[in-house]
């Protein structure tokens, strides 16, 4: 009898509304138990999962997934990067942001029948001062959203756009100074998106011609928003469409360098991160291996 490939499942104990005993229960039914060896392990704090990941990496586990929300998907694809190790998603979260766009069904049992054919493809990854993101970064009014977002106890795309509607016409614009393919632009900024997927998560589409393996980055600036603009920019997102150019600008660069009048808030894959005046973003291609549909 062959040897059975080694997988590691990851799960967030505190993401979705299933209980332990539903996800573990899931996987011992539909994972093909003839083709893989698995492993169960359950993150205990923020940051956990980087480690757990590396680790299994480091004993040549073959597979690691990540049962959770976007904030876990990035933990567990830090800890696999520039490894031979490849990501897999269970996805419990109220975005799926990185699931979505590489086409895995939203349902557990879906997801494992994914993991099940086990086709792997290699995908790029981007930076932000540093922190890796496999989504979306930001500075400005999306940041400062993930920041509200990452304190409301109720979540789901209610409550993300409930946020955004209420504290659109709050949020003030900032001076920037960005350099863009060796141009610099001077201009007021209410976000800029740096996208290396189409989307934020639950199908929001913020940079619609995003080419996960083209080793680019999809910037999209908006430079200052009121309701009109607000409401065609939605519009765009929720529909897949380029917004119009008087609601945002896209440009395509591997590397961009922002520095802003002062200080901005800033995220990872909807990870709040803090606040910074200078921001360095730049891709790294093809640096994670990922199992696709």
């Amino acid at each position: 009898m062959s040897q059975r490939t080694k997988v590691r499942f990851i799960i967030n104990p505190t993401s979705g509304t299933r209980s332990r005993k539903d996800v573990e229960a899931l996987i011992h039914q539909h994972l093909n138990q003839d083709k893989y060896a698995h492993d169960i392990v359950y993150t205990e704090r923020a940051g956990h999962a980087p480690d757990l990941a590396h680790e299994a990496a480091n004993q040549g586990v073959a597979i690691v997934v990540a049962v959770g929300g976007d904030g876990t998907v990035n933990e567990v694809a830090r800890g696999l990067l520039h490894t031979e190790t490849a990501l897999a998603i269970l996805p419990k979260g109220s975005g799926n942001g990185l699931a979505r766009h590489l086409g895995y069904p939203m349902g557990l049992d879906g997801a494992l029948r994914v993991i099940n054919k086990a086709n792997i493809t290699t995908i790029d990854s981007g930076q932000i001062n540093g922190h890796p993101f496999f989504t979306t970064a930001g500075i400005g009014f999306d940041a400062y959203i993930s920041s509200v977002f990452a304190g409301n106890k109720k979540r789901g795309l209610q409550t993300y756009v409930e946020l955004v509607m209420k504290e659109v016409l709050n949020y003030k614009h900032l001076p920037v100074i960005a350099s863009i393919n060796g141009n610099t632009l001077d201009t007021d900024c209410f976000v800029m998106a740096f996208a290396n997927a189409a989307q934020y998560g639950n199908n929001a589409y913020i940079a619609p011609n995003a080419d996960i393996q083209d080793g680019l980055l999809d910037v999209c600036l908006v430079r200052r928003l009121d309701l009109i603009k607000a409401l065609n920019l939605s519009y765009c997102m929720l529909t897949k469409q380029l917004a119009n150019a008087d609601s945002a600008e896209y440009f395509q660069t591997e590397h961009v360098n922002v520095q802003a009048e002062e200080e901005m808030m800033y995220h990872a894959d909807g990870d709040y991160l803090g606040k910074a005046q200078t921001f360095d973003v730049r891709m790294v291609p093809q640096s994670l291996r990922v199992l696709v549909p």
